[in-house]
């Protein structure tokens, strides 16, 4: 356990070892295209982006991030960790419960990451080298997006075209806020269209499952991405990734997390 704490330091330290660059940052970009969508005033207010991105390079690769907050709360933001690694970073809002219910979220996960698809060269970034992640309700949008193709194919987006899934602490089974509003409580699991583990497929791409420890995240969490690492491999998938940070709760946990999803970005973009 304590090498596994000492790793992810280390791997931090690394991550921050990259050659100086500009970045510029563009905030606040609607990514649903209203001449083709009528938008209420929510919608229109909650779907947007934020873009960090380096200005003396091309070619580079983007970290499309998703917040968490139970779906419920939370803001876009920049993931520190994430930032001045020579590659772009995009953060994106969505809407939440009460005021949209899913699959609202889902579907806006989807939109916010087909306008990368189709914009980021424009910026200088490179689209066959997008990398989802996202922490708690962020982790559970990104397996979402990555197993149920049919959010992203409504966007003319293959989600077999993302280089790779990273969700950190992200529910595996019906997320317990869609329970919730069904009358279940948080210890009655449910598995249906909205549970990543029901939409397993052996052709997805790599998926990088990254959790606290099980006795310091949120209770099951650990157990959960645990199931879905079998059930992938037990459907066929042959890069399914699961790391327990020993020792780091729900949120501590991001910060080390961050350095592995960094580690196999590198992997995969050395490849």
């Amino acid at each position: 356990m304590k090498a596994l704490k000492l790793l992810c330091v280390l791997f931090l330290f690394l991550s921050t070892c990259v050659i100086a660059q500009e970045y510029k940052i563009e905030s606040n970009i609607p990514y649903r295209d209203t001449s083709k969508e009528k938008l209420d005033n929510y919608t229109r207010e909650r779907c947007k982006l934020d873009i960090y991105y380096p200005t003396d390079s091309t070619g580079f690769a983007t970290i499309f991030w998703i917040h968490g907050g139970g779906l419920q709360n939370g803001n876009k933001h920049f993931q520190e960790e994430l930032l001045n690694q020579g590659m772009a970073v995009v953060a994106i809002n969505y809407r939440m419960y009460p005021d949209a219910k899913a699959p609202a979220c889902i579907d806006d996960a989807a939109a916010a990451l087909a306008w990368v698809f189709k914009h980021i060269e424009s910026y200088g970034g490179d689209p066959n080298k997008i990398f989802v992640t996202g922490h708690s309700a962020g982790g559970y949008l990104v397996s979402m997006v990555g197993l149920d193709k049919k959010y992203l194919s409504k966007y003319q987006v293959d989600a077999d075209d993302v280089k790779a899934y990273l969700p950190l602490s992200g529910q595996a089974i019906t997320h317990s806020t869609i329970r919730g509003d069904r009358g279940f409580s948080r210890t009655q699991p449910i598995i249906d269209e909205y549970a990543p583990v029901h939409h397993v497929r052996a052709d997805a791409p790599p998926f990088v499952l990254i959790t606290g420890g099980r006795n310091e995240d949120i209770p099951a969490r650990y157990e959960e991405n645990v199931y879905m690492k079998r059930l992938m491999e037990l459907a066929g998938h042959k890069q399914t990734f699961l790391y327990e940070l020993a020792g780091f709760g729900h949120v501590p946990m991001v910060s080390p997390a961050c350095a592995l999803v960094l580690k196999h970005i590198r992997e995969m973009l050395a490849d």
